[in-house]
């Protein structure tokens, strides 16, 4: 099987790993989205253990920030991951430079901030966020680890969330899937550095992403992306990014999030 950051992928039906002792899977349709929820209860298993759920949908370049029913959707299930209170912090991963891996800081473009010199918003009830693309470590000289350590330190946060492209095994969700985890980044890929959870830094560490990417061949190093990747980036970022607004804010309507997050 070919390399995939999906937990439902690993332990679907159609999978290996389907049935595995200590992984629940369940799945629901509303409106036009398929909802799949995962819990991993083992340690030794693909995927770390927690809780995944994704959202099937038709393709991200056809949504945006005006499909209410899939962010409000999306946005419930992100909640209900998150601690209920505190600040959040709000990292985009990746390289804006590459398209296929821009989805974390083109989806940071959209985040509502609200904390910091200028931010305050005349609302009682609005949740502390603050949001950072930290860019390429290697560039930068310092380990993403290193980097996220640093973030959490100086804001403080209760949470993390961090965005990032994802890679999937089936080439027909490119675009078309979202993920959410309390697991953390921890790519399929044992290689790769962008490694986040809340051993490391402390705090609970949601992931959140859409498959842009897929290996070409089992064990091969190329890699394939989805027709429109362009539209799927700019899309889903700003799918995401509102639905992140949402989850963390949810006295704003949808309307209003979009509207302040222009401001910005």
């Amino acid at each position: 099987m070919r390399s995939t950051d999906m937990a439902d992928e690993l332990f679907g039906p159609d999978n290996a790993a389907a049935g595995a002792a200590g992984v629940r899977l369940a799945s629901i349709r509303q409106g036009g989205v398929v909802v799949t929820r995962v819990e991993v209860s083992r340690d030794d298993l693909a995927r770390p253990r927690g809780r995944y759920v994704t959202l099937e949908t038709p393709s991200v370049s056809l949504l945006d920030e005006r499909d209410n029913a899939v962010i409000e959707l999306a946005a419930a299930e992100l909640a209900a991951l998150l601690p209920a209170a505190g600040p959040v912090l709000v990292l985009g991963i990746g390289n804006r430079r590459v398209t296929a891996d821009a989805l974390g800081p083109r989806t940071v473009q959209h985040i509502l901030v609200t904390m910091g010199a200028g931010h305050g918003l005349p609302i009682r009830g609005i949740r502390p966020v603050a949001a950072m693309a930290p860019g390429v470590s290697q560039a930068a000289g310092i380990s993403l680890q290193a980097l996220a350590a640093a973030l959490v330190q100086a804001v403080r946060p209760a949470a993390l969330i961090c965005v990032d492209s994802l890679c999937s095994s089936e080439p027909e969700r490119l675009g078309r899937t979202l993920q959410f985890s309390d697991t953390g980044l921890a790519p399929a890929n044992p290689d790769n550095p962008r490694h986040l959870d809340a051993a490391a830094l402390g705090l609970p560490v949601i992931a959140a992403g859409i498959p842009t990417l897929m290996e070409a061949e089992e064990g091969k190093d190329l890699i394939v992306t989805p027709r429109a990747l362009d539209s799927v980036i700019a899309h889903g970022a700003a799918l995401l990014g509102t639905a992140i607004n949402r989850a963390l804010q949810p006295r704003l309507t949808v309307n209003q999030l979009c509207w302040l997050a222009s401001q910005a």
